[in-house]
């Protein structure tokens, strides 16, 4: 699952659409970065400014948001061995998963928990984001999540959202509960909503405000049905695509390939490659990391 962010050269993102002052964004070339590579710098004594990278190579800033409860993760104790990232700093823990749609074809499910995976997130469906916006479902759903529960592996689901407002935004969440079935899930019911970086799509002038009030439906009505709901975010999402000040009752799955995680703010789950090879996954997959309270 891809990120794909519509970037642009400079980006104001006005006070009235997030309620929170001074946000601004650079793109800058991705080169090597040397004078731009700070986690944090200051431009005043009231604002910490973020200064982080995309998954394209392109750098930007923002002002943290001191209304946004913070991860409470020591960046340093997060080590990769061979591919698969750790997290232990006596508090907390972590164990590997990984997640999965139609496109990784036939898995053995065995075969990826004889590896050492512990968790997947399985889509279960789609929104073309075309004009017409048709929902799908995931043609390998039912297989997956099957297979993966009967090899003792933890399952959550996950729904790739191109909703343009509430209502449609809601209609994709009671896709999602028609298409469980009433099925127990271990992790959370996901919404996945992305932009689209190479076509015209339908969410091309869907604003934060609007993303974060379909978040909103999208979740509610999961949550209304019994199972816990949680978001899919990455930092520019989070900066200015969402008004994190408004989802923070939402656990957060956060996607960032670089060594650490960007994100100053709180999250459970960290997507960590797009790129891995797992035994019992033909070609490429996405490892995550799910943090936990020992």
């Amino acid at each position: 699952m891809k990120k794909k962010i519509i970037i642009t050269i400079i980006v104001v993102v006005l006070v009235a659409a997030l309620g929170v002052a001074g946000y601004m964004i650079f793109a800058r070339s991705s080169g090597d970065g040397s004078s731009d590579k700070k986690e944090n710098n200051s431009e005043s004594n009231k604002d910490e400014v973020l200064t982080f990278v995309d998954a394209h190579g392109n750098w930007y800033q923002t002002i943290i948001n001191p209304n946004v409860t913070k991860n409470p993760y020591d960046k340093n104790k997060f080590v990769s061995e061979s591919g698969k990232m750790r997290y232990d700093d006596g508090t907390y823990t972590s164990r590997l998963g990984v997640d999965v749609s139609e496109h990784q074809g036939d898995i053995n499910w065995q075969e990826v928990k004889n590896s050492g995976i512990d968790f997947a997130f399985i889509r279960i469906g789609y929104r073309g984001y075309g004009e017409s916006g048709v929902i799908k479902a995931d043609v390998r759903f039912d297989d997956n999540i099957a297979k993966a529960k009967a090899a003792g592996i933890d399952v959550g689901v996950y729904f790739f959202s191109q909703a343009i407002n509430e209502d449609e935004a809601r209609e994709e969440a009671r896709f999602v509960l028609e298409h469980l079935q009433g099925r127990g899930l271990d992790l959370p019911v996901v919404y996945d909503p992305e932009n689209i970086l190479d076509d015209v799509a339908r969410t091309d002038n869907v604003t934060p405000e609007q993303f974060t009030k379909n978040t909103i439906a999208f979740n509610e009505v999961v949550k209304a049905a019994g199972y816990k709901p949680m978001i899919y975010s990455n930092m520019l999402w989070e900066a200015f695509q969402l008004d994190m000040t408004k989802l923070q009752e939402y656990p957060v799955w956060y996607a960032d390939y670089e060594p650490k995680p960007q994100t100053p703010y709180d999250f459970t789950f960290w997507q960590y490659s797009e790129k891995s090879t797992v035994p019992g996954i033909s070609g490429i997959a996405d490892m995550n990391i799910q943090i936990l309270k020992k």
